[in-house]
């Protein structure tokens, strides 16, 4: 499957209708987000049930700065809808097959529990 391009209307449609979402922040002017991008289309040849996205930070600057973009190039993944791993810099092609196991491994039930756990002491907090 090749990368998609996705913008602000179908950023959460493309979260939420997949099971795993690969989404590329990037910019034409990054150096290493032009090094990435073929290690990223070949893991998505590799991949075909993972959406590899690509959001262009310029084009994309208030989508941008919502996902708290703060440096170029991020990768974000996300199961489920949960965003489960946001590192910037640019992966070598052994780290991002191993980012796209270890999100596959996940158990989202434990994952959507401590979610709820962190949740609750926030609250806990906020009412002290």
């Amino acid at each position: 499957m090749a990368t998609v391009d996705i913008t602000e209307a179908d950023f959460a449609p493309t979260i939420e209708s997949n099971d795993i979402v690969l989404v590329d922040f990037w910019a034409s002017w990054c150096g290493p987000c032009r090094m990435f991008a073929p290690t990223c289309q070949a893991a998505s040849e590799r991949h075909p049930d993972v959406v590899f996205a690509k959001v262009d930070t310029e084009a994309e600057q208030r989508l941008s700065a919502a996902a708290g973009i703060s440096s170029i190039l991020t990768l974000m993944a996300f199961r489920e809808g949960v965003l489960v791993f946001s590192e910037p810099g640019a992966l070598p092609a052994t780290g991002l097959e191993q980012v796209i196991t270890a999100v596959g491994d996940l158990d989202m039930a434990q994952v959507r529990a401590e979610l709820a756990r962190q949740q609750a002491e926030q609250e806990t907090e906020q009412q002290v």
